[in-house]
C-alpha cells in the first residue's frame, strides 16, 4: 500500500503527539514540553520529553525519538501503515491509495469494520468469562493452586467458561448471530440440523489480545484430566496463530525494561512467570514458533530468549524456533536457547530453586549459532568422512538462511573447520549445490498457493474471605482489590489507567518454594545478569550554521522575524547549509509555520535530509527555554555568522586595494557594520 507524502503531512497537522504520546504514558507539563518515564527503557526520573512545538519525542536517556507514527510504531509494534490508518481514523481522515481500484478500498473498509465488530464480540465474551470466573470456586481455587494472584489474574484477563452447552445464551442478545460462530466462540453442526453451542465449556480462560490490546482469541483449559487439557479459538479474520504472541501486549513495557524477551511454551507459563517476577514472557499459540513470530518480537527487543523443556519435544519446538529466528539474526540481536532438565518447565523450576537460578540459565542460554552447529551435528559422527559431509548438507539451509553479515561469515569458518574444508572450499560446494537446486525448482515448481482498547478496569473479585495474595473483593472507596502484596504497582505506570508493571515500577514476587500466606516478598535483584544495553554514540560538537538550522527548524516561526541580512547570511552559507535555509525559507512562505514533525516528512529524499535530520537528532535536538530566550539566542548566532561573513569579506579587498581603490572605501563601510555588530553581540549572549 503506497500511501501519497502529503497525506503524511497532513495527518501530522492534525493529530498531537502529546495526545498519542499520553494514551501510554503519564506526562505532566515541564516548561515548554510535556515530561514522563521513557517507555521505551526502564528509569525511575522522567526523561522522556515531548514537544507541543516540533510535534516531537525525544528521551535524554536512551536516545529514542520520533513523532506520532513513529511512537506507535516503536511503542505498539504497528507497521507503518496500520500506524498510518490508526492516526487517521482518530481524527476522521480516509486513508488515501492510489494503488488500489474503489472497489477493493470498499472492501478493504468493510473488513476493517469486521474486525472493530469482531473485537467487541470477543470483549464482551472476555467480561463475561470474568464474571464468571468471580462466581465459581473451584476455577478460583485452581489459579490459587498455580499460585496465581489477584492482581496477575486481573492482568491477564483471567476467566472460566462455565458448564452447560450455551452459557454465552445469556451475553449476547441473539444467540443464532453469525458474528459468534465467525469469532470461535460458538460451534454449528451442520450434520445435527445446525445445532449450535458454546466452544468453551467448563474451562479456566485466557484471553488474547494483540500489540493494541484488542481481543483477538481465546485459550481455554479443562480443570480436570478430559481431553483435549488447551483448547485455542480457530483461525478468524482477527486470529492468525502463525503471527500472534500470548501475553506479549502485557509484556512491552517489561520486555524493554529486562532488555530480552522470553518466550516460553503456554499461557500458564507466561502467567506463572510474570508472578514470579519475569514479566517479559510470551508463548506462542499452540504452533510452532515461526519468522512472523521472531519479528514481532524483535519490534520491542534486540534480544530473545527461547525457554523450553529439555525433553524431545522440547528439543523439536526449539529447532522450529531456530528456523523461525535464523532469518532475524542480525550482528546486532542477540537469539539464545534455554534447555531445561526434562522434569522441568519454567513454573516448576523457579518454585525448586528459586528466580536468582532461573536468571542465571537465562543469562548462559546457549547463543544461537551454537545450536545451529549441534542441530547440524546431530547424529552424524565427526570422526568420519561421511559424518562430516552429513553435518554440512544439515548446515547448509541453515547458514543460508542467515542474513549476510560478521556472524554468517564466522559461522562458514567454523562449520568449514569441522568439515576439515577451508571456508573458501565450503562455501563454492555450497554455491554449486545452490545453483542446482535452483535449475531443478525452476523444472519442478510447485503451483503457487492462493494468497485498541484498554484492558477493562475490573478486577476479579472473589466472594471468599480476605488473604494475602490479592484474591479479594474490591475496595468500596477506590473500586480496586485490596491488596497488600501488591499495593506497590496496582494502577501506577501502566497503560491507559490499567493494573500493570508500569513505569518505574518493578513486580514483586515471591522467594523460590512454596507460596504460603503472608510468605516475604523481595524486589528483582539489580545485579542480575542481563544483557547489557548499548552504549549510546556521543554527540558531535555543533557549528554555528547547525545551531541556526535547529533553532530554525524547531520554531519555523522565527523566520517572519529575520531581517533581510540575515536571510541573505543563511541562504549564502555553504552546501549543504545554505541550500536548506533556502528551503525552510520557500516552505514558509509557501505553508506557514511547520512542526518539525511535519518538516521531516517534506523532506523525505531531499538532498538536506540528512543536514536536518543530523541537526535535529541527539540531546543537542532539543530547545529547552522561554521562546523569548530563544529568539536572543537565534539574534546572536545570526550577528556572529554576518561578522564572520564580513571579516571573509575583507580579507578578499584587502587582495584587491592595489588593483581595485575603490575596493578600500567597500572595506571602510564593512568595517563600520561590522563595529556595530560586534557592539551588539555581547549584549545578546
Amino acid at each position: 500500500m503506497t500511501i501519497p507524502q502529503s497525506f503524511i503531512q497532513e495527518l501530522l497537522t492534525r493529530v498531537d503527539v502529546v495526545d498519542i504520546v499520553g494514551r501510554y504514558v503519564q506526562l505532566k507539563k515541564g516548561g515548554a514540553n510535556f515530561m514522563g518515564l521513557c517507555p521505551f527503557h526502564g528509569e525511575k526520573s522522567p526523561s522522556f520529553s515531548v514537544s507541543p512545538a516540533k510535534q516531537f519525542y525525544h528521551c535524554f536517556g536512551c536516545g529514542k525519538n520520533g513523532n506520532a507514527i513513529s511512537f506507535l510504531m516503536d511503542h505498539a509494534g504497528m507497521g507503518f501503515v496500520e500506524a498510518v490508518q490508526d492516526l487517521a481514523q482518530s481524527v476522521g481522515l480516509q486513508v488515501p491509495d492510489d494503488d488500489i481500484s474503489p472497489q477493493e478500498k470498499e472492501r478493504a473498509a468493510a473488513a476493517r469494520q469486521k474486525q472493530a465488530t469482531l473485537n467487541e464480540v470477543l470483549e464482551k465474551a472476555a467480561d463475561a468469562y470474568r464474571r464468571h470466573l468471580r462466581e465459581s470456586q473451584r476455577a478460583i481455587g485452581y489459579f490459587k493452586g498455580r499460585g496465581v494472584s489477584g492482581a496477575v489474574a486481573k492482568r491477564y484477563g483471567l476467566g472460566y467458561a462455565p458448564e452447560g452447552w450455551r452459557s454465552l445464551a445469556s451475553v449476547f442478545p441473539s444467540y443464532d448471530d453469525p458474528l459468534l460462530e465467525e469469532s470461535g466462540l460458538v460451534i454449528v453442526n451442520d450434520e445435527d440440523g445446525g445445532k449450535r453451542y458454546d466452544r468453551f465449556r467448563d474451562r479456566v480462560m485466557f484471553p488474547i489480545r494483540n500489540v493494541k490490546g484488542e481481543y483477538i482469541g481465546f485459550g481455554g483449559r479443562v480443570l480436570g484430566d478430559d481431553k483435549p487439557k488447551y483448547l485455542n479459538s480457530p483461525e478468524t479474520p482477527v486470529f492468525h496463530k502463525g503471527r500472534e504472541l500470548y501475553g506479549l501486549f502485557e509484556a512491552r513495557t517489561p520486555i524493554r525494561e529486562a532488555g530480552y524477551a522470553l518466550v516460553t511454551e503456554g499461557y500458564m507459563d507466561v502467567v506463572a512467570l510474570a508472578q514470579l517476577g519475569f514479566p517479559n514472557a510470551v508463548a506462542t499459540l499452540g504452533t510452532a514458533c515461526t519468522p512472523e513470530h521472531v519479528q514481532k518480537l524483535l519490534r520491542f527487543t534486540d534480544a530473545v530468549v527461547f525457554s523450553f523443556d529439555g525433553d524431545n519435544a522440547g528439543r523439536r519446538a526449539a529447532r522450529k524456533a531456530l528456523d523461525g529466528a535464523l532469518p532475524h539474526a542480525t550482528d546486532t540481536r542477540s537469539i539464545k536457547f534455554l534447555f531445561l532438565p526434562a522434569e522441568h518447565d519454567p513454573d516448576s523450576f523457579i518454585r525448586d530453586h528459586g528466580t536468582d537460578a532461573f536468571a542465571r540459565h537465562v543469562s548462559n542460554a546457549m547463543p544461537l549459532s551454537r545450536f545451529l552447529v549441534e542441530s547440524a551435528s546431530e547424529g552424524c559422527d565427526l570422526a568420519t568422512a561421511e559424518g562430516r559431509a552429513h553435518m554440512a548438507s544439515n548446515a547448509r539451509p541453515l547458514w543460508t538462511a542467515l542474513p549476510d553479515g560478521v556472524l554468517k561469515r564466522q559461522l562458514l569458518g567454523e562449520l568449514a573447520e569441522l568439515t576439515q574444508l577451508n571456508a573458501r572450499d565450503l562455501s563454492d560446494l555450497w554455491g554449486q549445490a545452490a545453483a542446482r537446486d535452483g535449475l531443478r525448482s525452476a523444472h519442478h515448481a510447485p503451483p503457487q498457493r492462493q494468497q485498541p482498547r484498554p484492558a477493562p478496569d475490573d478486577a476479579p473479585s472473589w466472594d471468599v474471605p480476605p488473604d494475602t495474595d490479592g484474591w479479594q473483593p474490591h475496595s468500596e472507596s477506590t473500586g480496586q482489590a485490596y491488596d497488600p502484596g501488591y499495593s506497590s504497582y496496582g494502577n501506577q505506570g501502566g497503560y491507559g489507567g490499567q493494573s500493570g508493571y508500569g513505569s518505574g515500577s518493578k513486580p514483586p514476587f515471591r522467594k523460590g518454594g512454596d507460596w504460603k500466606s503472608g510468605g516475604g516478598w523481595k524486589k528483582r535483584d539489580k545485579d542480575a545478569p542481563w544483557p547489557p544495553q548499548p552504549r549510546l554514540p556521543r554527540t558531535p560538537a555543533m557549528g554555528r550554521a547547525d545551531h541556526a538550522a535547529r533553532l530554525l527548524l524547531s520554531h519555523m516561526a522565527f523566520l517572519e522575524e529575520l531581517t533581510h541580512d540575515d536571510h541573505t547570511t543563511l541562504s549564502a552559507q555553504p552546501a549543504p547549509h545554505g541550500p536548506l535555509f533556502a528551503w525552510l525559507e520557500a516552505q514558509f512562505h509557501e505553508h506557514g509555520p511547520l512542526a518539525w514533525a511535519v518538516l521531516r516528512e517534506s523532506l523525505r529524499d531531499h538532498e538536506c535530509e540528512e543536514l536536518a535530520v543530523k541537526v535535529m537528532t541527539g540531546s543537542h535536538a532539543q530547545t529547552e527555554g522561554e521562546l523569548h530566550e530563544l529568539r536572543l539566542e537565534l539574534r546572536d548566532l545570526l550577528t556572529r555568522m554576518q561578522i564572520e561573513d564580513i571579516k571573509e569579506q575583507q580579507k578578499v579587498l584587502v587582495l584587491q586595494v592595489a588593483q581595485d581603490p575603490s575596493a578600500l572605501e567597500r572595506y571602510r563601510v564593512l568595517a563600520e557594520k561590522r563595529k556595530e555588530l560586534e557592539q551588539i553581540a555581547p549584549k545578546t549572549t
